[in-house]
């Protein structure tokens, strides 16, 4: 080779790599964090690139890491707050606090199919189609009629065929499925692009096209790849009133379930003087309403469970000192929402154990890789918040991983937490795909567990999926009927919820609770921390299963009282002292708190029902105890027992002024209450709760009470 040659080659190579290292070197990652007006950290903040589809979210203490070029364009947007444009210039950092959009929040009105704002303070694109420009054109597939009117719109078809499946893509959206098309809403409902496909131009009175990445503002994440709304000429369908958010029989706008849930009344004490429930430290259902809430949608009566949101929150109770692993605390104030009666908190904690006092685990990841958890939001997420808790593993923890769509399968037979690079690589090679058969995958998981079952350890099948089980025994009595069964081998269950449109809350609860484990629900990777990081003792070890407990309150103190909430999970008065009757289980450092609102004897109220006189039974209290509230029995069994040991704790007739605690539990459940229209919350408004939550959001030191106060302040 000519040295003339030599030299061009070498001038060539050079400039090529100065060129790559041009483009390397304007690749930065850039971080900083985000915060309100009083610089509280914003959780939940999304940010993207705009233009590019890339973005990340802020997490609880508002830091967020992305990697950009120089030049790139942030958009920052949250719910009630300015959305903020920033240029990417030389600087690595990047700190502000963001604005509240008074305006905005002024004129937001909460419907069945998310926020809808007044379209001339929409900052997305909008553009028409009129029914005379869809039903003129010679192309009757409306899909199809849309190539040419609206800008940005990319359309695809399968085949040549009229009806021919096309695939739409809107210009500069974010994708948030494998397929990336935007939403469909027909008439107020969530549709497919199939059902669009095969509709008769001619019924159509007009579509809007909305693109944009604030796009999400109107329909939430659901709306990320922009949304096609479609109105039909005979399409009867009224967004309701603000005041309608949280009727029991809603619009639907998807296919997700809820447990039915009746609303306990107040009982009258010389009738039931005994009050019987099973614990419930499951939290899915708050972060499930802060999903529907900071997504604009709608929030069923029946996903609004008060003990779920209520527990989702620490309190300060003592750790236990003694024979037994649990305090047990009461405490008696005013009720805030009713000057005529009082307000009674007790609080269970259960003893913290560190992590490495807590025996070897064996867990059997049961994951659902259907074809329904392909979003973003489920799979992806899933696989995310598995790798947080693989990395705590110990050496003398084991795992194996189950799978199931249309047929289950394993893909790690078992590794130990010393493999932890074994593990993340089979969780990594994960894809979704198929039908949904969850009671294979669930006696395949058991199998699983049972091979590697340790007698000393903690022996546990972890199921992740939105619960849309399709194949096989997938209604909610035969899935109970397996679990109950299941059950029997004396592997415990956690079920873990993920992704929306349709999420089975209803079902999931069912399994977790006959399987002897706890219900949460992940909506992002904060939540995934709060599950598998700070709680991953209480997550993964049970110190005691079938925990009930019993208040009897005093007929000559109580008129009538009123459990908050823990409506699935009432138990008969003979079911405390029953040994074979299934109820909930504590974790490691876990607690759990019910309310009750009482009626003091001699207190008129339109709440009490007048009751006959009775000839042969006559309630009274014994001279010797006319001091005392009520008495507390508590009853639990251990991990592997079968006899339960008794607790009895007694509440003195002494009102106190609330504690930040009582202050702020009762602000959760009066939120509760108002988003299920409950007839106990007395006119109250959402100011009062705002109010009460502010005065009992104490030290806060990891900003969850704060999150809750932002949260009910966006849909004031």
């Amino acid at each position: 080779m000519k040295p003339s040659t030599i030299a061009k080659q070498m001038t060539r190579l050079l400039f090529m790599l100065c060129f790559t290292l041009q483009l390397q070197a304007q690749e930065k990652t850039i971080s900083g964090i985000i915060s309100d007006e009083k610089g509280i950290p914003l959780p939940g903040v999304n940010i993207t690139i705009v233009g590019s589809g890339m973005g990340t979210q802020t997490g609880f203490d508002g830091k967020y890491s992305l990697m950009v070029n120089k030049g790139d364009v942030l958009r920052f947007s949250y719910l009630g707050y300015v959305t903020v444009d920033k240029v990417v210039k030389r600087a690595n950092k990047m700190s502000f606090k963001m604005e509240v959009d008074a305006s905005s929040l002024s004129e937001v009105v909460v419907t069945a199919i998310g926020v809808k704002r007044k379209e001339k303070q929409m900052s997305y694109a909008v553009q028409s189609v009129k029914a005379e420009e869809i039903t003129r054109l010679t192309n009757p597939n409306v899909v199809q009629s849309l190539s040419g009117k609206v800008s940005g719109v990319q359309i695809t078809s399968s085949n040549s065929n009229v009806n021919a499946g096309s695939k739409v893509t809107l210009r500069g959206n974010t994708s948030i499925s494998n397929n990336g098309e935007p939403l469909v809403v027909i008439d107020g409902k969530v549709s497919t692009m199939e059902a669009l496909n095969e509709m008769k131009s001619k019924k159509i009175k007009g579509i809007n096209v909305l693109k944009g990445t604030e796009g999400t503002a109107l329909y939430g994440s659901q709306g990320a790849n922009g949304i096609i709304v479609v109105n039909t000429k005979k399409g009867n369908y009224k967004a309701p009133k603000a005041s309608q958010i949280a009727r029991s029989e809603p619009t639907r706008m998807d296919n997700e379930s809820y447990t039915k849930i009746y609303e306990n009344q107040f009982k009258n004490t010389s009738l039931d003087p005994l009050s019987t429930f099973s614990i419930d430290v499951d939290k899915a259902s708050y972060s499930n309403v802060r999903r529907l809430i900071n997504n604009g949608q709608f929030i069923p009566a029946d996903a609004v469970k008060i003990e779920e949101m209520v527990n989702y929150f620490d309190y300060d109770y003592p750790e236990p000192s003694g024979e037994h692993p649990f305090s047990i605390n009461t405490e008696v104030a005013r009720t805030p929402w009713n000057e005529s009666t009082k307000l009674v908190k007790i609080g269970l904690q259960g003893k913290t154990y560190e992590n490495e006092e807590l025996p070897a685990a064996n867990l059997t990841f049961l994951i659902d890789v259907s074809g329904s958890m392909g979003n973003s939001n489920k799979l992806p997420l899933l696989k995310s918040a598995f790798k947080l808790l693989v990395n705590q593993l110990r050496e003398k923890d084991k795992v194996a991983i189950v799978v199931y769509a249309g047929a289950a399968g394993v893909v790690l037979k078992s590794a130990s937490g010393k493999n932890k690079e074994v593990i993340l690589k089979a969780l990594d090679n994960l894809n979704a795909g198929g039908s949904t058969a969850g009671g294979q995958g669930i006696e395949l998981a058991y199998k699983m567990a049972q091979e590697h079952f340790d007698k000393k350890g903690n022996n546990r099948v972890i199921l992740a999926t939105d619960g849309d089980f399709n194949v096989g025994a997938s209604s909610n009595d035969a899935m109970e009927k397996l679990i109950v069964e299941k059950r029997k081998t004396g592997v415990f269950l956690s079920v873990l919820g993920f992704g929306y449109g349709n999420y089975k809350d209803s079902k999931l609860e069912t399994l977790a609770d006959k399987g002897n484990g706890n219900h949460a629900y992940i909506d992002t990777m904060q939540e995934a921390r709060l599950i598998f990081g700070k709680e991953f003792g209480g997550t993964l070890f049970t110190i005691a299963k079938d925990v009930k407990i019993q208040v009897e309150f005093n007929p000559t103190k109580v008129q009538a009282y009123r459990l908050i909430g823990y409506e699935n999970r009432l138990l008969a008065n003979e079911d405390f002292v029953d040994d074979t009757k299934d109820a909930g289980e504590l974790g490691s450092g876990h607690s759990v708190t019910a309310l009750y609102e009482v009626i003091p004897v001699g207190v008129k109220s339109d709440y009490i029902k007048k009751t006959p006189d009775l000839k042969y039974i006559k309630t009274k209290a014994k001279e010797a105890y006319t001091d005392e509230l009520l008495t507390v029995k508590f009853r639990y069994k251990k991990p592997d027992g079968n006899k339960s040991i008794e607790m009895i704790h007694i509440t003195k007739d002494e009102t106190t002024e609330a504690s930040e605690d009582l202050k702020f539990a009762s602000s959760v459940a009066l939120f509760g209450m108002q988003l299920r229209q409950s007839q106990f919350h007395n006119n109250s408004k959402i100011s009062d709760v705002i109010a009460l939550a502010e005065q009992g959001r104490g030290k806060d030191k990891q900003g969850y009470r704060a999150e809750f106060i932002r949260l009910i302040s966006a849909v004031r």
